[in-house]
């Protein structure tokens, strides 16, 4: 290979380093947006800009961690420069799509935890490749590997997990205890001592953590921190006690929201200084590698990349050059936002739609600890149980329903709490010179922070137990499929060289293409469905004129199934009646869903339209019959085929096939008149329901008939019946729907219209 494979690789890890800031900001936005927007303690745009500052301070400061990247994991003295390239091209390429496929779940992950399993794994592949070309054993992969790094921060990951959510929880315990939720009615010394010992952690935190080597500090005041910790911290709180005091009585600010100002200021400055080197960190190591290969002379095949090993300083200019990159994701990317509504609901105060189901481990988990719960209050003296309740009675205030979408999701001493402990944690591990993901540590503290505030309720505790599962499984998902991709794709572009890796980088090209164009697809749905749902509050003529498309769109599926159903058993088709009845257990899903917002509707309903709640109660419910008529019948005509029972008869194919023309017919007629709002036509559709009903009657009749005289086979004749009397219920269901939408339409009442803001 000539030299220009390398001048492509070192481009294409620019171009790749550019693209995984973007998809890495968008995961770990979380981190520090999170406990600013769930308590809306200040508005969007102030959170967006705090946390740009800090971002900025971070990129400065990041310098120094850039070593991970060149020998935390691996020993470069053991490899040549051929090698090392290659390692660093999989470690990105591996890296951008691992990033990428967890932003389009909306799930949390660690940018920490992806580049060193990454880097293992593909420095282990290449590694094996040489101990086997040597004719080896695996002991020598010690040689290669710098085994007690990686066990390190694999253990300094995992212990974070279970204290971080410990701490957490037994913080925000203490903290609620004292404040209680009523926190706007406490003395201001009770605030400004809150404050000052928040402020001192953030303080502390911010010179440990993220300033220590950007040298913007004199060196005397670093060493001062260093040496005299506990003097530093005691004059910091009197200070910040008494200024907060001086704020809150005198200036009438809310101190909590200035902590988390303050917060939000200094995890986006620790993220962008201590995690910017999982997205430039390698591609930088990648360019000096190239640099120093480029002035020796040597061929790469033959040229050592121990060089790697000296301290070399990351060049301010692509600092701060990948610093505003973080910047413009941060203000524009959908998928940050996903991410953290993730982790916003999972640690909202009140009840809503949950995102996780409830598994197995959920439920025995949450069932223990009630169990647990219960015996440790019969220890608990009934008098202080009963005082410790009080403070956690939420006060009631009245909401309007149209304020409901812009509540907190938490109050700002949960939001003041969670910023102030994930700082004084990740102070503390950067102190002791221990790595840890700030994704974990600060996931952790806010789950562990709405357990303390008994956010986890009888009503979502399963929901939100399953939640932190998936997050904290997908956590070890990352590691694992970090190490085996990394390592196979290593290995493919070892063997392939250029050829393998331009087919690499075309395939991650098309498949984050594929990603953005589905995230943007479902976007666009999930904004339409929350449209479709406020607006549903109004009135009984807002909900009928803004469900239309809802009932159009079911009547048109309805269709669709009903008569793939009959197709499927008249061809005696298994893959299309397996199909079919899939298509029909996702309408029921889909309709169970619209069922499940029932309480919130009702819930969020002004006083002058109560009555549009009967109407939203019964439509459901005609929905809800038609979709379980669809479903059995599916599900039959599939168990049939599937079990090799006897084709139907041709006359009873036949007259199957005249109901499902006859119902075509209204179904067409329906979605005609749901799209086109034209809800006068429905009189004629409800004038043929006599019909319809006789029509089945009659089959019904015959097969009566055909059952005493000539019908041999019990599984059709149980088939054919159950396929009538289905019809009979989906065709009374719809009939029932359509009577309910022509009594309640008044055309000349305007739909109430939600305001767009």
């Amino acid at each position: 290979m000539g030299e220009n494979i390398y001048i492509f690789m070192v481009v294409a890890l620019g171009i790749l380093a550019i693209t995984d800031l973007v998809v890495g900001v968008s995961n770990d936005a979380v981190n520090f947006l999170n406990s600013a927007i769930g308590s809306k303690a200040l508005s969007f745009k102030t959170i967006m800009i705090v946390a740009s500052i800090g971002i900025a301070f971070g990129a400065i400061s990041s310098s120094g961690m850039m070593e991970v990247a060149r020998k935390g994991i691996f020993n470069p003295g053991e490899f040549v420069f051929e090698e090392i390239m290659f390692i660093f091209m999989a470690v990105m390429i591996t890296d951008i799509l691992l990033l990428d496929f967890f932003n389009t779940l909306g799930m949390p992950t660690s940018t920490t935890v992806s580049i060193v399993f990454e880097l293992l794994g593909a420095s282990v592949a290449i590694s094996l490749i040489k101990i086997a070309d040597n004719n080896g054993g695996l002991s020598d992969l010690a040689t290669y590997i710098n085994t007690d790094k990686a066990a390190e921060i694999i253990f300094g990951i995992l212990l974070s997990v279970f204290i971080a959510f410990t701490i957490g929880a037994l913080v925000q315990f203490v903290s609620r205890v004292w404040i209680s939720f009523d926190f706007k009615s406490k003395s201001k010394w009770i605030e400004s001592i809150f404050g000052g010992l928040a402020i001192t952690a953030i303080v502390y935190f911010i010179l440990v953590k993220g300033l220590k080597s950007a040298a913007l500090f004199d060196g005397a005041i670093s060493e001062f921190v260093a040496l005299q910790p506990e003097i530093f911290l005691l004059g910091n709180f009197i200070f910040w006690t008494l200024i907060s005091y001086l704020m809150a009585t005198l200036g009438r600010l809310n101190i909590y929201r200035l902590v988390i100002g303050f917060g939000t200021f200094a995890l986006a400055m620790a993220f962008a200084g201590n995690d910017l080197v999982n997205f430039i960190g390698v591609p930088i190591a990648a360019l000096q590698s190239y640099q120093d290969w480029t002035v020796s002379g040597i061929a790469p095949a033959d040229f050592n990349m121990k060089g790697l090993t000296a301290a070399v300083r990351t060049p301010t200019l692509l600092l701060l050059l990948s610093g505003a990159v973080m910047i413009i994701t941060l203000w524009f990317s959908s998928k940050a936002k996903g991410v953290v509504k993730t982790s916003v609901d999972l640690a909202r105060q009140d009840e809503g739609d949950e995102r996780f189901q409830p598994n197995y481990l959920s439920r025995q988990i949450v069932k223990f600890s009630i169990a647990a719960f219960e015996t440790f209050s019969k220890v608990i003296p009934s008098g202080l149980q009963r005082r410790i309740d009080k403070q956690f009675v939420i006060p009631y205030t009245y909401v309007p329903k149209s304020k409901v979408q812009d509540m907190p999701a938490f109050d700002m001493v949960r939001a003041s709490v969670n910023l102030m402990v994930a700082s004084v944690l990740i102070s503390i591990a950067t102190s002791m010179k221990l790595p840890l993901s700030t994704t974990y540590v600060t996931f952790m503290v806010a789950m562990g922070t709405s357990l303390a505030d008994r956010a986890w309720g009888a009503e979502s505790a399963v929901y939100r137990v399953a939640g932190v599962l998936n997050v904290i499984g997908g956590w070890f998902f990352t590691a694992l499929s970090a190490f085996i991709a990394a390592a196979i794709i290593a290995y493919i572009l070892f063997v392939g060289k250029s050829i393998a890796l331009v087919l690499m980088l075309l395939a991650a090209a098309a498949i984050l293409l594929r990603n953005y164009i589905s995230h943007n697809k479902k976007t666009k749905e999930i904004k339409a469905e929350d449209s479709l749902r406020r607006a549903e509050s109004s009135s009984i003529q807002g909900v009928i004129e803004e469900s239309a498309a809802n009932i159009a769109n079911v009547v048109k599926r309805s269709n669709r199934i009903y008569s793939n159903s009959i197709n499927g058993l008249a061809k005696h088709d298994l893959d299309f009646l397996k199909k079919n009845k899939k298509q029909g257990n996702k309408l029921s899903n889909e309709i169970d869903d619209l069922r499940n917002h029932t309480f919130y509707f009702i819930k969020n309903l002004d006083e002058a339209h109560v009555g549009a709640s009967n109407f939203y109660i019964n439509a459901m419910g005609h929905l809800t019959d038609m979709s379980q008529s669809l479903e059995y019948i599916g599900k039959v005509s599939y168990n049939h085929v599937n079990n090799n029972h006897k084709k139907l008869k041709y006359n009873q194919i036949k007259e199957l096939k005249e109901i499902d023309q006859k119902l075509e017919e209204v179904f067409d007629k329906t979605q005609q008149a749901f799209e086109e709002r034209s809800f006068e036509q429905i009189g004629a559709i409800l004038s043929t329901k006599q019909g319809l009903y006789d029509m089945v009657s009659q089959k019904i009749d015959r097969q009566v008939a055909r059952t005493r005289t000539e019908e041999s086979s019990p599984k059709n004749t149980t088939l054919y019946f159950s396929l009538l009397l289905e019809s009979k219920d989906l065709i009374s269901a719809m009939m029932n729907l359509l009577e309910l939408y022509y009594a309640e339409h008044d055309s000349s009442v305007t739909p109430a219209k939600i305001e767009k803001k």
